[in-house]
């Protein structure tokens, strides 16, 4: 090697993990170490250690592969002095390959589906992909069914990517390491468990090679609050443009239920969202929410149901007036009575099933249009200063509420947010609209009413 890197506990823990691990997925911070550690020792041992001769190294093309895997320095070729690369292919492989120990490492580009798809056919010992986060998913999911081991690196991305949810979140930490996990994605790595993939976050920490004046250097590089920031010294998921609330902080704006408990509500409101769609990520969403003697908002509870992760047991209008009857009590009994509950106006059907349903049962709760006149980014904008200025604080248990606040985003091509990611925030909206002089401190409540009544038409 041309430089010393030497190698963390963790990273030496992870390059010796072979027993009952198919796949490794490696996410965290820039200049980790993964790629170098990944590629370089734990992937060409998973190659030697193979009983089959043929192996697979993907990057986005091949001169990406060329420049951060084979010949940087401690690349590939710097570690292992008997590894040739053979970038024209020859008379064994006509593909681009690194022949190693008498195998043949196939080097391809995932941009380029006509190159790939020549491999299609095969089954093969270890596969590496490069940043898996941006590779085609349809060769992901190849490659995937036609391996012994696989593994891949990523940087922090947009969690609704089909990667997170079908790949990255079926894995698991070690026990050992779980801890090492930010909670934010720690909570993401729910989908249905694959045993034997297993999943590792490095950060800077981790990079032995890297001095503590290094390590500023590169914290120092990136502004505190943005993306950049959040993706690559933090580590975390997120869209790297265009969030609605990139103030939001779990450290400041998320609070435990006990800490909650503490507080001094004057007021409760509840919002409902709906949307019954089978075949979207849209949700029925409940807020629970209570304001502060001191003018804080607190998202308090939350229920969601997605019609399309149901199965055969799908929620019609009926279904939910007793969903939400239920809700209502239970927070009742919990936090406190709120009596006039705000809903989507634009589903009347709902509307209907909840008055009928009121009347039939001599219910307490009396059932609202949710006020729309005041318009959305005059609602993000409010939201946007409270969370700001320490008058926003959402409930740890409220999951859902909490991703939609980390990703909800604007239109890449108009000033208006997008229309995914957004029904917890409006069901939050709708709670909070009737009850906007009562939040935030009593000195801008004026400029809030003149927020209010712009949004009125009056």
């Amino acid at each position: 090697m041309k430089s010393e890197f030497p190698l963390s506990q963790k990273y030496i823990d992870f390059c010796n993990s072979f027993k009952n691990v198919d796949a490794d997925f490696l996410e965290g911070t820039t200049a980790a170490g993964k790629t170098t550690v990944g590629v370089g020792v734990k992937f060409m041992r998973a190659v030697s250690r193979s009983t089959k001769k043929f192996h697979i190294i993907a990057a986005k093309t091949v001169g990406v592969a060329e420049k951060n895997l084979i010949n940087q320095d401690n690349g590939i070729l710097d570690i292992h002095k008997s590894a040739i690369y053979r970038p024209d292919g020859d008379k064994d492989a006509k593909l681009p390959h690194i022949k190693f120990e008498g195998k043949i490492i196939y080097v391809l580009g995932y941009d380029n589906k006509d190159k790939w798809t020549l491999v299609l056919g095969g089954q093969y010992g270890c596969v590496y992909i490069d940043e898996v986060n941006t590779a085609n998913i349809e060769f992901v999911r190849e490659m995937s069914t036609r391996n012994d081991y696989m593994m891949a690196t990523l940087n922090p991305d947009d969690p609704n990517l089909p990667i997170y949810k079908e790949f990255i979140n079926r894995s698991r930490p070690y026990k050992k390491y779980e801890g090492d996990v930010p909670k934010e994605i720690l909570s993401e790595l729910k989908e249905p468990v694959n045993p034997k993939w297993k999943y590792w976050f490095f950060t800077f920490k981790d990079n032995l090679s890297l001095t503590e004046e290094a390590i500023q250097k590169k914290i120092d590089s990136a502004p505190i609050g943005t993306k950049m920031y959040k993706n690559k010294i933090l580590g975390l998921r997120g869209r790297s443009e265009g969030l609605v609330f990139p103030m939001f902080r779990r450290e400041t704006n998320v609070i435990t239920k006990q800490q909650a408990k503490t507080y001094s509500f004057v007021q409760f409101s509840c919002g409902v969202d709906t949307s019954y769609s089978e075949r979207s990520n849209d949700t029925i969403a409940f807020i629970f929410q209570g304001i502060t003697s001191k003018g804080v908002l607190v998202t308090l509870t939350e229920k969601v149901y997605n019609n399309k992760d149901l199965g055969g047991d799908k929620i019609a209008p009926s279904d939910v007036v007793v969903k939400l009857h239920r809700f209502l009590d239970d927070c009742k009994d919990v936090w406190g009575f709120a009596r006039r509950i705000y809903v989507d106006n634009a589903d009347q059907a709902t509307m209907m099933e909840l008055k009928k349903y009121a009347s039939n049962n001599g219910l307490i709760y009396e059932f609202m249009n949710a006020n729309k006149r005041l318009k959305i980014i005059d609602r993000i904008n409010l939201m946007a200063g409270w969370i700001k200025q320490g008058f926003y604080y959402v409930v740890e248990d409220c999951e859902n509420h909490i991703h939609e606040l980390e990703v909800y985003s604007w239109k890449e091509d108009k000033d208006e947010p997008e229309d995914r990611n957004d029904h917890t925030i409006n069901a939050c909206q709708y709670g909070f609209i009737p009850h906007i002089d009562k939040i935030g401190e009593v000195l801008q409540q004026s400029n809030q009413f003149e927020v209010l009544r712009a949004g009125f038409g009056y």
